[in-house]
């Protein structure tokens, strides 16, 4: 495991993950010779008898997306996704994969 320092580049909500068929954060995170991203949703498509979940699961997960957006809000100290823009992070990576990161509330 690695952790490197580094900013979010790019922050919003809307349109994003698998094929852009997902709704939820997209995040990009990057320092000074990396740059990854990072998505959290659920499906925006509407519900088939083929999906592998149910509309509950997706109201859950939407749910949690935004529990853990109104954190990262208020771990960065900004009032909207926008403003997330510039805030100093840290991420953790197994080798090429990005593990976690976090809001380096500390220099805040």
């Amino acid at each position: 495991m690695q952790t490197h320092l580094g900013k979010i580049k790019k922050a919003a909500f809307g349109w994003g993950g698998y094929n852009e068929s997902m709704i939820g954060l997209t995040v990009t995170l990057g320092g000074e010779s990396w740059g990854v991203g990072d998505f959290w949703g659920a499906w925006g498509v509407q519900h088939t008898e083929f999906c592998k979940w149910t509309e509950d699961e997706r109201r859950q997960q939407l749910g949690d997306t935004c529990m853990r957006l109104s954190e990262l809000l208020n771990k960065a100290k900004v009032d909207s996704v926008e403003k997330l823009v510039g805030t100093s992070i840290e991420a953790t990576f197994d080798g090429n994969l990005l593990k976690s990161w976090r809001v380096l509330g500390e220099v805040l």
